[in-house]
């Protein structure tokens, strides 16, 4: 008895932070509940049905469909590159815990005596799979809208976690984001060349994604000129709007 009035207790936290009410609150239940309580309280087939893993592959996809969906009608003056940049800002794991903090969603969650000890309540790979489970929790109860009216009310509305005018000097960081984003290898930046006296040296590297695209620049640092490369490549994926064709494998 005791157990179930904690598991509603849990669940009206839930719906409080959330601004939602689940009709079934086995959704929620489910959302809230950790591995390691489950695996700690009972065996077998049950455990494995009852934890929110399987909760958080569906909601990592309602995430990533409604944030599209978002960018998509809210922003279509950007091309394709900068979108897919924005999406992967939002649906990061660094994002995720930031909002999952946002709703104090640690508090609401239900963890084996082991993870709660270890401090599982402020873990951020938790947090934000939690975020996901909780998600497809109310997509299951109430359908796309009600999960769209979440994200666009609570995922979207807290700031993402880097800043963006830190993001703008950091172009390594926003060409690896793009890269990841259209599925192409990650950037490796190669000195192809060191000029100079050695009190006034000129350092240029070249980076390069996959076998044609490459860019390079130059700098009084290698640090320097590996931004000064990653800027030039960046800016031409952005404007091409897509891989050439000459880089594509048959």
């Amino acid at each position: 008895m005791i157990e179930r009035r904690e598991e509603a207790e849990q669940i009206a936290s839930l719906e409080t932070r959330l601004g939602y009410s689940f009709r079934d609150k086995a959704f929620a239940l489910r959302a809230l509940s950790h591995r390691s309580l489950n695996s700690e309280r009972r065996q077998g087939r049950e455990a494995m049905a009852e934890h929110n893993e399987q909760l958080e592959f569906l909601g990592d996809a309602v995430l990533g469909f409604l944030v599209s969906e978002h960018l998509f009608r809210t922003h279509p003056e950007l091309p394709e590159g900068q979108l897919s940049i924005h999406k992967a800002r939002i649906v990061s794991a660094a994002h995720l815990f930031e909002v999952a903090r946002y709703l104090q969603l640690g508090e609401c969650l239900m963890l084996g005596r082991g993870e709660e000890l270890s401090g599982g309540r402020e873990k951020r790979a938790l947090l934000a799979d939690a975020l996901e489970a909780v998600l497809a929790a109310v997509y299951l109860d109430g359908g796309m809208d009600a999960a769209r009216e979440i994200v666009e009310r609570v995922v979207m509305a807290v700031p993402t976690a880097r800043d963006e005018s830190a993001e703008l000097k950091n172009f390594k960081a926003s060409l690896q984001e793009l890269a990841q984003a259209r599925s192409m290898p990650q950037p490796i930046y190669v000195t192809v060349k060191t000029a100079g006296p050695e009190h006034s040296k000129v350092f240029t590297i070249e980076a390069r994604i996959g076998g044609q695209l490459a860019e390079q620049g130059s700098g009084a640092t290698k640090k320097a000129a590996g931004q000064m490369a990653a800027r030039g490549l960046y800016r031409r994926m952005l404007t091409s709007g897509q891989v050439e064709s000459s880089d594509r494998t048959d």
